[in-house]
């Protein structure tokens, strides 16, 4: 029998247990995706639209309104109110995900909703950083360009059968987005610009890797029916 190297994980049912309980802890938390996606968020799945997540999701979406509102009618678009909202926007994206690990109520709804609640909230963010100039204008236009650019390409893609997951720059990208518009919302201008510059570096790339699995997967389509 070969033995054991002393870094290898320790022998019996102790050690399966103290695994799966790390390996448990990595998935609940968010911090080991890999894997195949739960089969419950595949395009060939119902919706299932009535789960907690989903619910997450719709707060979510119905606080956007309130937040733009709230910032369009301040002053200076630094306000604390509008702030804090856009803050439990962002941050409650990964309680959904939380949720829908403890639960395991996956579904191909929730799939489609979060990406959306996320695209549009970092969308009125921008508005209201352009409209008050608290970040450079041109890096905005950019990061919104993309933004749409996703959303009318991920509906084709949707349409013609097609699978877009999230990537490793795209996922990246969201904090230093969200971030950047967050202190610009709180009036750090500088530490936001520079953030912004990251996600957007980071954005495009993922965008690039986004065209490159579509066109590959479109070949794939035309290959199976030629």
């Amino acid at each position: 029998m070969a033995e054991r190297s002393v870094n290898e994980a320790p022998l019996g049912a102790a050690g399966d247990r103290a695994t799966r309980a790390r390996l448990t802890f990595r998935r609940l938390t968010g911090l080991d995706r890999s894997g195949p996606p739960p089969p419950q968020t595949l395009k060939d799945q119902p919706w299932n639209v009535k789960t907690i997540p989903n619910a997450i999701g719709f707060v979510r979406l119905a606080l956007i309104p309130m937040f733009v509102v709230l910032a369009l009618g301040s002053e200076s678009g630094t306000d604390a109110l509008p702030a804090v909202i856009f803050a439990v926007i962002s941050w409650s994206d990964y309680l959904d995900g939380l949720a829908a690990r403890l639960t395991g109520q996956y579904s191909r709804f929730g799939a489609l909703l979060d990406p959306f609640v996320d695209r549009l909230l970092v969308v009125a963010g921008l508005l209201v950083c352009w409209n008050f100039e608290l970040l450079p204008r041109w890096a905005i236009a950019l990061l919104v360009a993309r933004e749409l650019f996703l959303l009318i390409a991920g509906n084709v893609a949707l349409r013609k059968g097609y699978e877009l997951r999230i990537n490793w720059p795209g996922r990246a990208a969201v904090w230093p987005t969200m971030s950047a518009i967050f202190f610009g919302l709180a009036g750090l201008l500088t530490l936001a610009a520079v953030l912004l510059y990251i996600g957007l570096v980071l954005s495009y790339y993922a965008v690039m890797l986004y065209v490159r699995d579509g066109r590959a997967q479109l070949r794939a389509s035309r290959a199976a029916e030629g």
